[in-house]
């Protein structure tokens, strides 16, 4: 993944950069002192005994922190201190054994120009000091590359959601619309052929559009419009169907494919009856950044209402709370018996 990676060359270039630092201290320290030219001898003593730190580094930030992320911890003590006691002991072993040949007289003078010119304990000290630090680094960039692989297998989870819920939505509105093209045959066939090319355009509309995270809200108005003219096809003219919108919506403003449309099924699904007076008003609005949206519709039945409005219904609420988490509002009245009412407002996106 590429925040892995970049989070592991961020690692890398920090102790890159901690260790030019510290290679970097005896020239400028023997510069200091030498004030005139920079001693080379000095700074070849200093990074002789800075030698097993990077060792030890190396071999630590390589092998030994593996412990840690295995979470045996025990063992990564253990071993931690019995491989820097071992390099220590091992150098200060080394250094009396060659004597003279490891450090010759003429800059035995010079050996106040390292920092780390310290008896074994004390470098053992720093050496359990220096891994510990290695370790919290990189449990850090752990925990970071952690929570940022958990936050991307969240979002990957919540859109694998929406498209479900989305797309769940399809067989349901091409159901409904089969349904009146059938009916539409034995009443007048050529307006049924008519009907069938209308199809098709919706069919492009949610087979292409709605693949998209965004589309125009002019064009989800068209959907609803097409979607609409089918419908009328069962009723009669007694059926009081109004969708009112502005002619003059900014072209740029885009809203998430096929949330309103679901609320249009539903109205036309409980809200009209061949025998009662029947009516679905729709209107749609755009204000500072924000589309209103509200449907209003005769009830014949009693379904609609809580988790009982069927799979669309349910899904659209869905799909809000992941889209816009707490930034939509959706007001849903069935406090009267013969009427139902839908507001809902959701943010929408322009590219002014």
């Amino acid at each position: 993944m590429k925040y892995y990676k970049k989070q592991k060359i961020g690692e890398n270039l920090l102790y890159v950069m901690v260790w030019l630092a510290i290679l970097l201290v005896p020239i400028l320290n023997s510069k200091m002192m030498s004030e005139v030219h920079v001693s080379l001898s000095n700074i070849l003593i200093a990074w002789q005994q800075i030698a097993p730190y990077l060792f030890i580094f190396i071999i630590h930030n390589a092998f030994i922190v593996r412990y840690v992320k295995r979470h045996q911890y025990m063992r990564y003590v253990v071993v931690d201190v019995l491989f820097i006691s071992a390099v220590f002991y091992g150098v200060d072993i080394l250094d009396r054994v060659l004597g003279d040949f490891a450090t010759p007289e003429h800059l035995i003078s010079a050996k106040h120009a390292s920092f780390t010119d310290l008896p074994v304990y004390w470098n053992i000290v720093l050496g359990l000091f220096m891994t510990c630090a290695n370790t919290a680094i990189k449990m850090m960039y752990q925990s970071l590359r952690d929570e940022q692989a958990m936050e991307e297998l969240k979002r990957q989870n919540l859109q694998a959601e929406m498209d479900y819920l989305k797309y769940q939505i399809n067989p349901h509105f091409f159901m409904n619309t089969l349904n009146n093209i059938h009916s539409l045959i034995d009443i007048d066939a050529a307006y049924a052929q008519d009907a069938v090319i209308e199809l098709s355009k919706m069919m492009r509309y949610v087979l292409y559009e709605s693949g998209h995270e965004a589309i125009t809200l002019e064009k989800d108005i068209q959907f609803m419009e097409n979607y609409i003219k089918l419908m009328r096809i069962r009723y009669t003219e007694d059926v009081d169907i109004r969708f009112d919108y502005p002619n003059d919506l900014p072209h740029d403003v885009t809203i998430p494919p096929l949330l309103l449309i679901v609320f249009v099924e539903n109205a036309f699904k409980h809200g009209i009856s061949y025998s009662r007076p029947s009516f679905i008003h729709i209107r749609v609005r755009y204000i500072d950044g924000k589309v209103y949206y509200s449907i209003i519709n005769s009830r014949h039945t009693a379904e609609p209402s809580g988790k009982d409005a069927g799979i669309g219904l349910e899904n659209v609420r869905r799909r809000l709370q992941l889209i816009f988490a707490n930034r939509h509002t959706l007001a849903i009245d069935t406090r009267r018996p013969n009427m139902y009412r839908v507001k809902l407002i959701i943010p929408a996106t322009s590219h002014d």
